[in-house]
């Protein structure tokens, strides 16, 4: 095999620790934690939202979650959920593509209020991986 075993070992322990950075994004999210859900991206990250625009750094990534239409859905009941990623990794940079879905409490049935394509841009430094560019595209046949 072309890889050593510390290689391959690595690795793994950076798909796992980019799968666990992803996981955390919704029970963050839920919680209105919006410190926690910026401290996911570099102090220069970008969030791109369907429909919603462009959040560029840590402080406008956070204020999305402190943001009345965040703030409205948390009110009402809700569950972000995303699905398991297909990693991509190159070293220190890695990107991985899967799905999301925003679930809302309607007061009687839980509806799927966005459905989601996910692509991360993610890069390994000083504090370990961090997302540097999230596109989060609407399923809604466009």
């Amino acid at each position: 095999m072309p890889e050593t075993l510390a290689a391959r070992i690595q690795a793994l322990e950076d798909r796992e620790a980019i799968r666990d950075l992803i996981a955390r994004y919704g029970p963050h999210a839920d919680a209105g934690d919006a410190d926690g859900v910026a401290a996911l991206w570099r102090q220069d990250g970008v969030y791109a939202v369907g429909g919603m625009g462009e959040s560029r750094g840590q402080a406008a990534i956070a204020a999305l979650i402190k943001g009345a239409v965040h703030r409205q859905l948390m009110d009402d009941g809700c569950a972000h959920v995303l699905s398991p990623v297909a990693i991509d990794l190159m070293r220190d940079r890695a990107a991985a593509i899967g799905y999301s879905c925003v679930f809302r409490w309607t007061g009687s049935v839980w509806e799927a209020a966005r459905v989601s394509a996910n692509r991360w841009e993610l890069l390994r430094g000083a504090n370990g991986w961090q997302v540097v560019r999230r596109d989060n595209a609407l399923l809604n046949g466009n």
